[in-house]
């Protein structure tokens, strides 16, 4: 009879370990922010369909703000790329086509394991992504 009542002790602890635990799920439901409006400043839509054109456009302006590309990937259509400037900021960039005319953009950023919310970072990763794809579309071959 002994033996039942001691195991109630180490299953209430096994249980309050397990409810401390944090994943992917719970983080993305903590967000403050409404999940479509985290959307709207992580995504854009580009003119143009040229997917080889428009990773190298993201990998040089990952690079022109500093970051280390850790990955891309033509095939899927990824980029991932950390800052280390007295932090670590990760981004991951993805690709996908809209329609017939255009290519989706959408940046994911993370400061350690906290999902970047602000919309700063993005702001300037596709203001600096737009002025880059401008002058790509200018450049004339000779």
């Amino acid at each position: 009879m002994m033996k039942k009542y001691a195991i109630v002790p180490l299953m209430a602890l096994v249980f309050c370990l397990a409810g401390c635990q944090t994943d992917s799920r719970t983080q993305v439901l903590d967000t403050s922010k409404s999940q479509v409006q985290l959307r709207a400043y992580q995504t854009r839509a580009y003119e143009t369909t040229d997917r080889d054109k428009m990773l190298r456009t993201i990998i040089g302006t990952l690079q022109d703000l500093a970051f280390v590309v850790d990955k891309a990937d033509a095939t899927l259509g990824t980029v991932s790329a950390t800052k280390l400037n007295g932090y670590a900021l990760r981004i991951t960039v993805t690709i996908r086509p809209r329609g017939t005319t255009q290519i989706l953009v959408r940046a994911n950023a993370q400061y350690n394991i906290t999902p970047v919310e602000d919309p700063t970072p993005y702001q300037q990763f596709f203001e600096a992504l737009s002025k880059a794809m401008f002058l790509e579309g200018q450049q004339v071959d000779a």
